[in-house]
């Protein structure tokens, strides 16, 4: 069985079938991209709240590190994003405390930001630049904004947390689908945010794979070999890691972060909309301990997300993990401290003996 010669590496010219995660807020900097996709997987920018002047800045640097092909992750606004004034009145005095705590001095920013216009920003670079992927998260953007793209000859990828939303992907022309599960860290992709039905990736590879005709990443909880070679066993055809990479010398993640990473465990994951206003998976700390128990629900994502920056940069910047959204996936426990050849290096010899098993 050649388990890494298959449909997804001949459609985007790849060695391997390992996605590294578009994790957006500096996770994924241009070495981490770049090393990916030369050590033969798919690197992936994860430029949700990036501008587009920054996503040129970016993308010109990965192309000039890499000749492989890698891929853009963009967020898809909210249709109708509306916060009522006297809720975020409430949720920053709420988040007074920590500004105090931290000895944060500068003010919130005003929720003023035009995110449909940082959207289309973002889409018209990826479009100028000819990314060869660009995958989306949080829906499916506009029909005419998908015909662009394919005009480009890119490779569009959707992210799906259940069946409805891979078929609808599928519908919309998506060549390839990033099945979800809830072990993933980070923001679940889901369309709908009342949707309350969160799938482990088990469950939910071989019941999209049944469901539509293109190819399916798994993505949730992958760390190793063996998680590879059991999503591919479910039907998957490629795995996309986030959590593994996070400790690896090229990411962006701050060292507080690193080491909280390195010391988690699976039962310190919780899921969270404290710090962003959407579900997100990440080890459990003082700061979503707090809120939760504040009892104020937190303001529409990414509303939350623009208020409590303030917060999570300072406590980055003095190293204070009890303040910082340290998102990471219930795989956690198996994190190592790497560079990506030897992860990469790593998460091909092990596959390949955990497929071994079942010749």
């Amino acid at each position: 069985m050649r388990w890494h010669h298959n449909s997804v590496t001949e459609l985007l010219d790849i060695t391997y079938p390992i996605f590294q995660a578009p994790m957006a807020g500096g996770i994924t900097t241009v070495q981490l991209v770049s090393e990916t996709s030369n050590q033969g997987g798919l690197g992936n920018l994860g430029a949700g709240y990036l501008t587009a002047s920054q996503m040129r800045q970016d993308i010109e640097q990965i192309k000039q590190a890499t000749t492989k092909p890698f891929g853009v992750n963009l967020f898809v606004p909210p249709a109708n994003l509306h916060a009522d004034p006297a809720h975020v009145e409430a949720m920053k005095a709420v988040l007074n405390k920590y500004k105090e705590l931290l000895h944060i001095d500068e003010e919130f920013p005003e929720l003023t930001k035009d995110y449909p216009g940082l959207f289309n920003g973002q889409v018209e670079e990826v479009l100028r630049a000819k990314v060869p992927v660009c995958s989306f998260t949080f829906g499916i953007p506009d029909q005419a904004i998908l015909k662009e793209f394919k005009k480009t000859g890119g490779i569009l990828i959707g992210t799906a947390t259940n069946v409805k939303e891979a078929v609808e992907w599928e519908e919309a022309g998506a060549d390839l689908i990033v099945a979800q599960g809830s072990e993933a860290g980070g923001h679940r992709g889901t369309f709908d945010e009342e949707n309350k039905g969160i799938v482990g990736l088990i469950a939910l590879v071989p019941q999209i794979v049944d469901a539509v005709q293109i190819p399916v990443i798994a993505a949730g909880g992958i760390m190793d070999g063996r998680g590879i070679a059991a999503a591919l066993l479910l039907g998957a055809k490629g795995v996309q890691l986030g959590t593994a990479f996070i400790a690896c010398a090229e990411s962006g993640a701050v060292p507080v972060y690193k080491e909280a990473v390195l010391e988690g465990s699976e039962d310190q994951t919780v899921l969270t909309k404290t710090f962003s206003g959407r579900l997100a998976r990440g080890l459990s700390n003082t700061f979503i301990e707090e809120m939760e128990a504040a009892g104020e629900g937190p303001l529409p994502f990414p509303l939350q997300n623009e208020l409590t920056g303030l917060i999570r940069k300072q406590a980055g910047a003095l190293k204070n993990k009890e303040y910082m959204s340290l998102w990471a996936g219930q795989g956690v426990r198996m994190a190592k401290r790497e560079t990506v050849a030897s992860l990469l290096a790593r998460l091909i010899k092990e596959t390949k003996a955990a497929i071994e098993l079942f010749k």
